[in-house]
């Protein structure tokens, strides 16, 4: 079986256990071996599994309490079954009446459709998501975390070097990923950023603060400059926050393990920024004695108009805003939400003189530059008294015009919005008037119209055709039977039957036992073979089909009006706002805030527009991206997986200042860098960069003295030089050969690589007496023509040609000719052939041509590196085998690193060519599998309840597997290991709700947020697993063998 075939089977089986999971919960059966029968004999139709079911008088079982969840067995079931608490329609099922039971699922089935239908998510999604929020919840008090989750950095320098220009990221410090989102939003807005930059404090804070604000504000807008100054100039790929968050933490009262909401952290944010400017302000003062306006408050509040009724009494009141809250559940986009918003109660009463019903309007009479909204994401689960998440989808614009919503247009707005409300009530009624034409008749099965007058066309039109009931049964008779014996009269038949029975049974009970079909089984002889009418004449045939042909076409016209007219309905709705009166108040999108979990647990990022690049970025802590539309799209818009946008951040058009870059008073070029910076914070991030300069240049010297030193101890081991002969000590000591090909004892690589170089020594010697020079020119030609058919010739991928000899992957990747002529004379050069004089002349020739080859002709640093990617691919190769093979014999730990690496290292060299490294979908494959089947196994060792499994269990996900997320989530257009990631968090997420003891509870909390907090940063990996040496024959032999036990691996086995 192939990889792909394994893949299909998977997925086959995770389809079969979706419909056993809700055959269990319409029937309530949970017998799994009765479930799967029922599956079996209807092919996989739920409705007819359901009936087969009822049919055999299933009992419901009785239980002693209700729950919401029944566990099937471990071995049998992987996902846990979700049930209903209560059911809005009632029907009794304790009697023994069919209908009641049918008519109940039915019920069950279409209201689980329908709701698939309008969310994407199933009934068991939903409730196994609702009773995640609720456990978290619950935990959450009473949880005494051990430690906090924090993002190591690597140890090489280097690898967190600031490449070009591109932004800096922020490191997450533990469960900070809010405070990224937020302030990466924010620094993005250059007008904020230059307001912080160029912040100074006032100048009677040089004392002692004075009160609680100044000893908080300040402090922290020191911080914060700081912060902004580093994401500026630093030469480092992401910056430490801490000193800013620990500010703030100790403000929320929190511990470092809690995560913040969005939402509250920006308005404290907001609040404390406006406090800091606020101070700024009271000190200066303009010369007629007015305070200077506060930036902050100009940049992010603004301004409504609310227009009520109150008992009777009408109202007019003016009030500020920050963040404007708009309510999610319910509404299909941003633009019904704020309508909702903008309306709240009886605002028909707003209109009228006297009335005492209550509503309000809201008016905008100033927006903010920067205009913000909170997507109120979580609702109250009453049953559950805890908050859940709402995933349902919401989609919002790239550009918001916001001229509806002002107070100057009220009028004009309050016309639109009367229209829209007669053309959707009109639309209601179309829409009810097609569905009785898509949808006809008085069962529960209903059918369109049309198509009923087509069918009942096709019936009246049919010709009877009668065939005898003999030719239907020859067509299924037995392989034993006989024409002849089937084609006989029914008295021959008859008696032949009674000739062949014992004469001692009675005749009644001879002809009871031989069943015949033509007497008590017989198929009436005039039944025809398809439905058509028995009796119907020219006339009558030739009315009705004139009357069905013109009740069709009749039909078919109203319901292309009528989806007509809904059509011009919808186009009216849409087009009402797009006039250019309407299209004044333009907001772009600026950064989307998204949010992925539930209600109390998850991780935050941000999506933010470069106005410059005209592209989105996505800014994940340390992680900065180029991104796009439509992955924002998918990731923000909610009803897939469980991301959504949490705020969405809109700038405003008119206003560019905003979004425009400094320049040079002087000179016009626009400031950059260091340049942006005042001199104070100029010289911070100059002192930060060279700390990071000087821990580069220790890193390196470091590296430099390992290097030294591990090639003094292989100079060591190499022992006792052998002699040089006459001729050989006048070559001059040439570089080392590669590793590959020459070690520091004769070795089986080094004999296979030598055999080949004897034999081609021999075959260009065999016919004639040569001298060492031309032996060595056509041994030279041979052994080429050899790798180069190698490198041609067209082979299934466990035939890897690559490993036999460098030249073959130095052809496949198209390396200069230099390259594979040196290597070939180094390969000739090798001192270790044969002691025999004649190879020994062929050596010393390719020693002195080797010496003339001029350091122009062949670039040493190129060649290196050719050397180096090719020792790098055996190493990928013993990486994939050794972890094929453990994969193999089920040892999943011990696979895993060899599999990471191997993908990591073929990425890379990938990265330089396609044939640099090995299958990238393969060895994807198996990495995830391997993830796969460890997340099964810990899920397994927790299930059994035992302490010492159940930490066995999480050690393994804490240890081996939520390290290797962020790998499979990095690549986001990978989307089998996003699904993959999503299953290993649903099978732990569906443990909540269950019955356990209180410390398997607290540690299911503990290790859930660390699972759904996966930020695509890589954290700290152990060293690579020491590999093992194989002679060139060896590696090759033993990976041609792994690659062909994978098409014989069975799908359970992989």
């Amino acid at each position: 079986m192939t990889v792909e075939q394994n893949v299909l089977q998977q997925h086959s089986q995770k389809h079969q256990q979706t419909l056993l999971n809700q055959l269990r919960e319409v029937t309530g059966t949970t017998d799994i071996q009765l479930l799967q029968q029922a599956l079996q004999v209807s092919n996989g139709d739920l409705g007819d599994a359901v009936a087969f079911l009822t049919e055999k008088n299933v009992k419901v079982p009785q239980h002693e309490e209700d729950t919401y969840y029944q566990t099937a067995q471990i071995g049998n079931d992987r996902y846990i079954s979700v049930g209903s608490q209560a059911d809005t329609s009632i029907i009794d099922l304790t009697g023994d009446d069919k209908d009641d039971l049918q008519r109940a699922i039915a019920l069950s089935l279409e209201e689980s459709n329908r709701a698939f239908r309008e969310t994407g998510i199933t009934d068991e999604e939903q409730a196994i998501s609702r009773v995640l929020e609720a456990s978290i919840a619950e935990n959450k008090a009473s949880l005494k975390r051990t430690h906090t989750e924090v993002w190591t950095d690597s140890p090489n320098p280097h690898d967190r070097k600031r490449i070009d220009n591109c932004p800096v990221g922020l490191k997450n410090v533990g469960n900070t990923c809010w405070f990224s989102a937020v302030i990466q939003s924010l620094f993005n807005l250059l007008e904020f950023q230059r307001l912080v930059l160029h912040y100074s404090p006032p100048t009677y804070t040089t004392d002692l603060p004075r009160n609680q604000k100044e000893r908080r504000n300040l402090p922290f807008m020191r911080e914060l400059r700081r912060l902004f100054s580093l994401m500026v100039g630093s030469k480092r790929k992401y910056v430490d926050p801490s000193k800013a968050v620990e500010i703030l933490k100790e403000a929320f009262k929190s511990n470092d393990s809690q995560q913040q909401d969005v939402s509250e952290f920006t308005h404290k944010l907001l609040d404390w920024l406006e406090d800091a400017f606020q101070m700024k302000a009271d000190e200066e003062r303009t010369r007629d004695g007015e305070k200077p306006k506060n930036p902050m408050v100009e940049l992010f509040y603004g301004r409504f108009l609310a227009v009520g009724v109150h008992e009777g009494k009408k109202f007019e009141n003016i009030e500020t805003f920050g963040q404007y809250p708009l309510q999610v559940n319910g509404f299909k986009d941003l633009h019904e939400c704020l309508e909702a918003a903008m309306v709240e109660g009886e605002i028909e009463s707003l209109h009228s003189e006297n009335c005492a019903k209550s509503g309000q309007e809201h008016w905008f009479t100033e927006l903010p530059p920067v205009l913000t909204f909170e997507l109120s994401r979580f609702e109250f689960n009453q049953a559950l008294g805890r908050p859940e998440k709402i995933h349902n989808k919401l989609e919002f614009p790239q550009m918001l015009y916001m001229d509806r919503y002002m107070d100057k247009n009220r009028e004009i707005t309050r016309l639109k919005r009367e229209e829209i409300r007669r053309l959707k009530e009109h639309l209601t009624l179309l829409q009810q008037r097609l569905e009785r034409y898509l949808s006809y008749g008085s069962g529960p099965k209903r059918f369109p119209l049309a198509d009923v007058l087509q069918y009942a066309l096709e019936f009246a039109s049919s010709k009877p055709v009668c065939a005898s009931p003999i030719e239907d049964i020859d067509t299924t008779a037995p392989p034993g039977g006989t024409t002849s014996s089937l084609t006989t009269s029914n008295a021959t038949e008859q008696g032949s039957a009674s000739s062949t029975d014992s004469s001692a049974t009675p005749p009644l009970q001879q002809r009871s036992v031989v069943h015949k079909p033509f007497t008590q089984s017989r198929i009436p002889p005039d039944l025809p073979m398809h439905p058509a009418p028995r009796h119907i004449t020219e006339d009558e045939l030739r009315v009705l089909e004139g009357c069905l042909h013109r009740w069709r076409t009749e039909v078919e016209k109203d319901t292309r009006d009528l989806q007509e007219s809904i059509a011009r309905i919808y186009r009216t709705i849409e087009v009402m706002y797009t006039d250019k009166s309407m299209s004044q108040v333009p907001y772009r999108l600026h950064a989307v805030l998204v949010h992925e979990g539930q209600a109390n647990a998850g991780h935050y990022w941000a999506y933010i527009f470069n106005h410059h690049q005209r592209r989105w970025m996505k800014y994940n802590d340390i992680s900065v991206t180029k991104s796009s539309w439509e992955e924002l799209v998918r990731d923000s818009f909610g009803g897939y997986r469980n991301a959504s946008a949490y705020c969405l951040m809109y700038i405003n058009s008119n206003k560019p200042f905003l979004i425009e870059e400094e320049y040079d008073k002087e000179t016009g070029q626009m400031l950059t860098g260091l340049d942006k910076l005042p001199s104070d914070l100029k010289d911070y991030v100059k002192e930060d960069n060279q700390q990071f300069e000087k821990e580069i240049a220790e890193w390196d010297f470091q590296q430099a003295r390992k290097a030294q030193q591990k090639q003094l101890a292989t100079v060591a081991s190499l022992g006792a030089v052998e002699e040089a002969s006459p001729l050989t000590a006048a070559v001059p000591a040439l570089l080392h050969d590669p590793e590959y090909m020459e070690q520091p004892s004769p070795t089986d690589d080094l004999q296979d690589l030598n055999k080949c170089t004897e034999d081609a020594i021999s075959k260009a010697s065999e016919h004639e007496a040569k001298g060492p020079e031309a032996i060595f020119d056509s041994a030279i030609r041979i052994e080429y023509t050899r790798l180069m058919r190698l490198a041609q010739e067209d082979t299934a991928p466990e035939n890897d040609y690559r490993l036999k000899h460098a030249i073959v992957y130095f052809i496949h990747n198209q390396a200069p000719k230099k390259i594979l002529e040196r290597t070939l004379l180094e390969q000739f050069a090798s001192r270790n052939l044969c002691f025999d004089e004649r190879y020994k002349d062929i050596t010393t020739v390719a020693r002195i041509k080797l010496e003339l080859i001029k350091p122009s002709e062949v670039n040493m640093e190129e060649y290196e590196i050719w050397h180096q990617d090719y020792r790098s691919f055996r190493e990928t190769t013993i990486y994939f085998m050794i972890g094929l093979e453990l994969f193999q014999k089920k040892s999943y730990v011990e696979a895993l690193m060899y599999l990471i690496f191997a993908y990591q290292y073929n990425k890379e060299l990938l990265s330089k060519g396609q044939y640099r490294g090995h299958d990238e979908n393969l060895l994807s494959h198996y990495r995830r599998e391997c993830l796969l089947k460890l997340n099964e196994h810990a899920a397994g060792l927790f299930e059994s309840g035992d302490d010492q499994e159940v930490n066995n269990g999480l050690s393994i996900m804490n240890e081996l597997v939520v390290p290797c997320l962020p790998l499979l989530l990095i690549d986001e257009l990978e989307e089998k290991d996003v699904v993959a990631v999503e299953d290993m968090r649903n099978r732990w997420c569906s443990y909540l709700g269950q019955e356990m003891e209180a410390n398997l509870q607290e540690k299911l909390t503990d290790f859930l947020p660390k699972l759904l907090d996966c930020s695509t940063e890589i954290k700290t990996f152990r060293d690579p697993p020491k590999l093992p040496s194989y002679s060139t024959n060896e590696l090759y032999e033993r990976f041609k063998k792994v690659m062909l036990s994978l098409s014989r691996t069975p799908a359970d086995g992989r």
